[in-house]
Order: C-alpha cells, then sequence, then structure tokens
C-alpha cells in the first residue's frame, strides 16, 4: 500500500483538505492515496497565540499550508527563509538532518512531511529555552 497511513485514536479529529474528520469510539486507520492532499491532526495543531518560538513559527506557516489558510507559494519563501534562522542556530547533526529533511519537503510541496520535521525539533528548541532561561 502507498500513500499516507493515518493511526487514529477514539474521537481523534483531523483536518483532511480542510474537511475536519472525527474518528469513532475505536482506533483506526486510515490509508490517504490522494498524492498532495493537506492533512493536519487536530491535536498536533498550534494555536496562533501558542507560535511563541523560533521553531513553533517555522511550524505555524506550514500548518497554514495544510489548513489551507495559506498558499503553498506564499509561504514558500517564509519557510525556507525561517528553516536557514534556525540552521544559524540548530548546529547539531541531528538538527541539520531534520533541517535538511524540512528544506527538500518544502522545495517538493511535501508540507506535512515539512511539519513533521520541524515537530521533531520543539523538544529540543524546548531544552534550550530552558537552559538559557
Amino acid at each position: 500500500m502507498t500513500g499516507l497511513v493515518l493511526k487514529l485514536g477514539p474521537h481523534e479529529r483531523v483536518l483532511i483538505n480542510g474537511a475536519v474528520i472525527e474518528n469513532g469510539e475505536r482506533r483506526s486507520r486510515l490509508a490517504i492515496m490522494t498524492p498532495g492532499a493537506h492533512i493536519l491532526r487536530l491535536r498536533d495543531a498550534i494555536h496562533p497565540e501558542e507560535a511563541n518560538t523560533p521553531v513553533r513559527r517555522v511550524c505555524y506557516v506550514a500548518q497554514l499550508v495544510l489548513s489551507g489558510d495559506a498558499d503553498p507559494s506564499d509561504a514558500r519563501m517564509r519557510l525556507l527563509r525561517g528553516i536557514e534562522q534556525l540552521s544559524q542556530v540548530l548546529t547539531d547533526h541531528d538538527s541539520r538532518t531534520q533541517l535538511t529533511i524540512a528544506t527538500a519537503a518544502v522545495l517538493a510541496d511535501q508540507h506535512y512531511q515539512v511539519l513533521k520535521a520541524l515537530r521533531s525539533l520543539l523538544p529540543r528548541e524546548e531544552r534550550l529555552m530552558a537552559a538559557s532561561a
């Protein structure tokens, strides 16, 4: 099977191409077969007031594309610029790997993959922010 497979918990919500879909009583798996579908797990959604750190701000831009609230071509430069700024600070090997994946995903218009790669940097950013406080 090809495509994206979503594993959803009971009553979990997901946004697919602008439509909110809620899972039923049991865990389930959905296979998204349409290439380029815009998908966002609502449990992972960042609210505007939560986009208050560098990584969260770039994640939020990718999220806006997935929710249909931003045009992918308009968001491309914002994402690439944000990733470049993050690469100035997050210089360790693991972070660089994720930033490279995010950059390639932006260039391929794979915004779900952009968000996935950037979200993996959130725990590291949180540790860095806590250490500097």
